[in-house]
């Protein structure tokens, strides 16, 4: 199997999850932390759910799965433990022609979920393409050691930048060589560093007055 990489926008989209464990509750914390409409039918659910719930959060039907429960759902997630559950969901939201993701049935969904590392703006996706979701966890704190907060700094310092030198109406392609400019002469490894007085100069070389670290992190 050939996956299309892509990152899905699914702000306020009603997503659904089937199953309320450790692999439900997991997937619906990522599902919320994307700021999507969560919805979760299991009988059981976990105190993380309820709680969840409690907050407003997610809607939770504490019964199990029906076919009516995909009625007006943009994308659907089985994780009930039990297979023929799970190829019941996948069969049922193909015909809707859903986005579905069935846990440990990769031949069952028709996308997969990869690790991730992310780093404030910064999303590090990692996929053995379904045959070894162990060593993509490995990859993925491998990564998590390297990629350190810098990166989160540096990528909001970077979209500071960029709102300004747009509101100054800037083109954007004029952008280009500025943000290079900045990339190669070690901006991140001043971030890194902390040598604020060092970034500031960086930044009146390339782009000139008016682009303080300090001002543009708290304007952004």
């Amino acid at each position: 199997m050939k996956y299309y990489p892509i990152n899905l926008d699914i702000n306020n989209r009603e997503c659904l999850v089937v199953g309320a464990g450790s692999v439900g509750t997991r997937k619906v914390k990522t599902l919320i932390d994307c700021s999507a409409r969560v919805t979760v039918v299991s009988p059981e659910v976990s105190d993380e759910i309820l709680s969840l719930e409690t907050n407003n959060r997610i809607k939770v039907k504490k019964r199990p799965y029906k076919a009516q429960d995909l009625e007006g759902m943009f994308l659907v997630i089985g994780a009930t433990g039990d297979e023929s559950t799970n190829r019941k969901i996948s069969l049922d939201a193909g015909r809707l022609n859903l986005l579905y993701n069935i846990a440990d049935l990769p031949e069952a969904c028709n996308f997969i979920l990869p690790a991730i590392v992310k780093k404030g703006d910064l999303l590090i996706s990692i996929s053995t393409s379904g045959k070894s979701p162990a060593f993509a966890k490995k990859l993925r704190k491998d990564l998590e050691k390297q990629f350190g907060e810098e990166y989160s700094l540096f990528l909001k310092l970077m979209g500071c930048i960029r709102k300004k030198l747009l509101s100054e109406k800037h083109e954007p392609e004029a952008h280009k060589h500025f943000f290079e400019a900045i990339i190669e002469k070690g901006l991140l490894d001043l971030i890194k560093e902390k040598k604020t007085g060092d970034i500031d100069t960086l930044l009146y070389e390339v782009l000139g007055d008016g682009y303080e670290y300090k001002k543009l992190m708290e304007n952004g």
